[in-house]
């Protein structure tokens, strides 16, 4: 019997199926010759940890049931299992015993292992640094430990493909980190790392530098010609095992150059489309690969899968190569540059091209690979002849937009080209007349960038949150929603990495459709593990309407956060929007918050009515001036809004028409800036003092003054409602007679925009006589000062409201009106107001009044403050202000 249970035991395994790795999927058991599954009924995270330690496949992270990775075929050997988590194989745990259940394979159970291996920080899954898990903790592998076969158990253990690069000696990601202590001595033949034989590092101490692996999909390409491999044939990719042969859609002599060179037969002498087409039924691939000629394998080109057409009958890739090793040096595409050319390659290299920055290789920053150091082009004469060239070059299309003042940030090492001129009709850009390689007068600052009309982008569209929304790629220059079919996990996956957002996703289908009209561009994207990007899974074709407005995808990626904001989160479309480089806080460069970083506003179609939304938006007024052309100096990084047409009303900056955020044809002295009414000012501009005989001069300051009054002149004009001549009449009247009700004195307002302070010795400090004990003076019927006339004065009927019956002045006014010529002389501005305030209350009682005419200061026009403040948006309230003022004091100087 013990023998019969050995037996047993060594015919029992254990594996998981349909996961997109050896460490997650259904679980299945091989019990007496034939593989069945594993009920999922009280399933739970011990089962789990069991499967997985059994595996060598490190934790376990979740316990899936209910056929998550779909249903099984054959027995149900266990059911209802009662794992402690610490058994060492699954069959081991408490269960109904083998073959009993009361399931359907509906409920087989699964897991998702942490696994023992996996590859971090190199963009995906299937690049990184390694790393091996240690009872739950992940712990980084040495560089001593990695041989390239062992490199290949890891591509396979991660279902990544081959392994195609293996570089040591690098920094780890945490300095600080514990390093595994063994070494790793696999044979390259072995199902996982965790089976391959360890040894502990040399002297119990390994290397502190860490070992980077790439894997690819693609793990071998052969030319195929009568069944057999040559240096001549159609063009066949290996891709997990399987042979398939190539489109020709976009194949050039470039990739052709790449796949004989690392066949080792030569150089590419032609590319004959279908000439070697084989009838085999099988699917042909449309990856589409971007080579400059100069790579070692042809995984290392950039590739483009999603919306590739469909390949047509026949249209294979082919490559007849030379089948001369020795001739290398030497390809047909080898981009040499013709005689004469003024920017002519004398290092007997190839230069290369490449786009960076953009978020794509159709956009970003102009790079050039010229003996053998990667360097920028200058803006200067850059446009869209340029442009056209480099796109052509990269198989990018035809440009749609030229960049310039590094609008895809500033680049490093050398700047190669300045004063490019091309036709447009160039091959390559090094052909195109130039400066010179090196020959610049330019700074990183102005690097030039383009953007191609294949250029591809991707974006989550939501009101309120960041990592979370509806789908949307750009694609044909126009922004389109995604559909959500099949979009499985991996895909997801890569989505949500792409956009920083974490390293898995989900689908929400409780969301409402959206309204509104939008292409829906692409359907059927289907990742693999090791495509870093959405632009490498494959899909159905680019089509406008690839789906029904029901069909878009809404995903929410494990990175979800709100909107982002400059500060801690929430924040409020007013903490995304500041001034810089004014005297104030109300005044400068207009600069938005955006995609994580601070940019500015480019000045065309900028108008008082786009700064009057700006000023609101801040909380700083009404908008005085809209300034153009880096009046606040240029501002730096991106330019984010351009073409921003306001109504003037809107709530935010947001909410007005612009173009798509970060394009536009602009530089930063083209920045828009800003002037606000508010007065939060930081720093106040000297204002130039201007000497006038007296006892006093400030006209300047007196100016500022009456600009902080300007509600004392809202509060006046609020309570004249007629401009009529003033009319006086009334009699003298002994003391303590009444008349009856006469019109109202009110004051007309001529140009003067300074009050100069009184002539010296007529000053007396009213406010130390003895008011309610002084005569109080009737109204003349005339004016007896020279300045008075008729246009000073106008009746108001049926305006008692300010004077007494009998147009006098009570002891209170008076008061009023010397204490704010006292306190505008001390530049008290609150105490003014209070006093101002008082000026409006009506006559009361009947005590005379001795007005002081030493209270109004004589009023003189200075024409260098007038023309000083002509263009100031207080000009009018200034006026109205100081002829206020002025018209008082000249109404007393007439009931002298």
């Amino acid at each position: 019997l013990k023998d019969q249970e050995i037996l047993l035991i060594l015919c029992l395994n254990l594996r998981l199926m349909e996961g997109n790795s050896r460490c997650s999927g259904r679980v299945e058991i091989l019990y007496r010759g034939t593989w069945g599954t594993v009920c999922g009924y009280n399933w739970d995270w011990k089962d789990a940890q069991v499967v997985c330690r059994q595996l060598g496949c490190g934790v376990a992270l979740e316990a899936m049931y209910a056929a998550h990775f779909g249903k099984g075929t054959g027995p149900i050997w266990l059911d209802n299992l009662g794992c402690t988590g610490y058994e060492s194989h699954v069959w081991k745990c408490s269960s109904r015993g083998w073959g009993k259940h009361y399931c359907t394979h509906w409920n087989d159970a699964g897991v998702i292992c942490s696994g023992f291996v996996h590859l971090i920080g190199g963009g995906g899954p299937c690049s990184g640094q390694v790393e091996v898990n240690s009872e739950g903790h992940w712990t980084p592998v040495s560089s001593g430990n990695i041989t390239l076969p062992t490199a290949q158990v890891i591509c396979v253990d991660l279902g990544c493909g081959k392994a195609v690069s293996v570089l040591g000696d690098v920094a780890f990601r945490d300095a600080e980190s514990q390093v595994w202590a063994e070494e790793f001595q696999c044979e390259g033949d072995e199902p996982g790392l965790w089976f391959c034989p360890r040894v502990s590092c040399p002297g119990g101490h390994c290397r502190n530098r860490a070992v980077q692996v790439v894997c690819s999909g693609y793990t071998d390409v052969r030319l195929l010609k009568n069944g057999t491999s040559h240096c001549e044939g159609q063009v066949e990719v290996n891709i997990s095992g399987d042979w398939t042969a190539l489109c020709a859609s976009h194949w050039s002599m470039a990739n052709a150059n790449v796949v004989c060179h690392q066949l080792g037969c030569g150089v590419a002498i032609s590319t004959p489309k279908g000439a070697y087409f084989v009838e085999r039924g099988d699917k042909i691939l449309k990856d589409q690969f971007h080579c400059s000629g100069t790579e070692s394998f042809l995984w290392n080109c950039p590739v483009t899968a999603l919306g590739n057409p469909d390949c047509a009958h026949g249209n294979t890739a082919s490559v007849i190569c030379s089948g001369n090793q020795t001739q290398l040096s030497r390809r047909p595409d080898a981009l040499s540059d013709p005689v004469g050319s003024k920017a002519a390659n004398h290092s007997g290299e190839s230069p290369q091209l490449r786009l960076v920055g953009g978020g794509s290789r159709c956009a970003g920053r102009v790079e050039i690979l010229h003996q053998g150091a990667w360097g920028t082009v200058c803006d200067d004469d850059w446009d869209l002849s340029d442009a056209h060239v480099v796109c052509r070059q990269l198989g990018c299309g035809v440009a749609v937009q030229v960049t310039a003042s590094a609008h895809f940030g500033e680049g490093s090492g050398l700047i190669w080209l300045d004063n490019v001129n091309c036709t447009g009709n160039e091959s390559h850009v090094w052909k195109c007349p130039s400066g010179g390689w090196g020959r610049h007068n330019c700074r990183h600052k102005e690097d030039a960038g383009v953007v191609c009309s294949e250029f591809l982008a991707l974006r989550l569209v939501s009101e309120e949150q960041e990592c979370a929304g509806w789908l949307e790629v750009l694609y044909n220059h126009t922004w389109g929603s995604v559909c959500r079919s099949p979009m499985e996990a991996v895909t997801l996956s890569v989505i949500c990495r792409q956009l920083g957002c974490g390293n898995s996703g989900t689908l929400d289908y409780s969301v409402a459709a959206r309204e509104g009209s939008r292409p829906q561009w692409v359907d059927g994207i289907q990742c693999r593990r090791t495509d870093t990007s959405l632009w490498q899974c494959p899909s159905d074709p680019w089509k406008r309407r690839s789906c029904s407005p029901k069909e878009e995808a809404y995903i929410t990626c494990a990175g979800m956060r709100p909107k982002s904001c400059p500060a801690a989160a929430p924040c409020t479309d007013k903490e995304k929007l500041q001034l810089r480089g004014g005297d104030s806080t109300c005044s400068g460069r207009v600069e938005v918050w955006h995609a994580g970083s601070w940019g500015t506003v480019c000045d065309d179609s900028w108008s008082l009515a786009e700064a009057e939304v700006v000023c609101q938006q801040l909380g700083c007024g009404s908008a005085l001036d809209a300034l153009s052309g880096a009046a606040f100096g240029p501002g730096n990084g991106s330019i984010w809004l351009d073409e921003v047409q306001c109504g003037g009303r809107e709530s935010s900056l947001w909410a007005c028409a612009a173009a798509p955020w970060g394009q536009s044809d602009c530089k930063h002295e083209e920045d828009a800036g800003v002037r606000c009414a508010g007065e939060r000012t930081t720093t106040v501009p000297p204002i130039p003092r201007t000497s006038v005989p007296g006892k006093f001069s400030f006209p300047g300051i007196l100016c500022i003054v009456l600009g902080a009054l300007l509600f004392l002149v809202l509060i006046v004009l609020g309570t004249q409602l007629h401009r009529r001549k003033a009319e006086h009449q009334g009699s003298l009247h002994s003391k303590g007679l009444r008349t009856s009700p006469s019109p109202s004195p009110i004051f007309l307002f001529h140009p003067s925009p300074c009050l100069f302070p009184e002539p010296p010795g007529q000053h007396v400090d009213a406010s130390r006589h003895g008011y309610d004990d002084v005569e109080e003076l009737p109204v003349p019927e005339t004016p007896s000062s020279p300045e008075m006339s008729e246009q000073h004065f106008c009746p108001e009927e049926g305006d008692e409201a300010r004077y007494s019956q009998t147009g006098k002045w009570t002891a209170r006014q008076a008061s009023a009106l010397t204490s704010l010529s006292t306190w505008l002389r001390a530049s008290d501005w609150r105490s003014a107001s209070a006093a101002a305030h008082r000026l409006q209350w009506p006559l009361e009682g009947e005590p005379t009044v001795k007005e002081d005419l030493s209270l109004c200061p004589s009023l003189t026009v200075h024409s260098a403050c007038q023309k000083k403040y002509s263009k100031n948006f207080m000009e009018n309230e200034i006026k109205r202000l100081v002829h206020f003022v002025q018209n008082l004091c000249t109404y007393m100087h007439a009931r002298s």
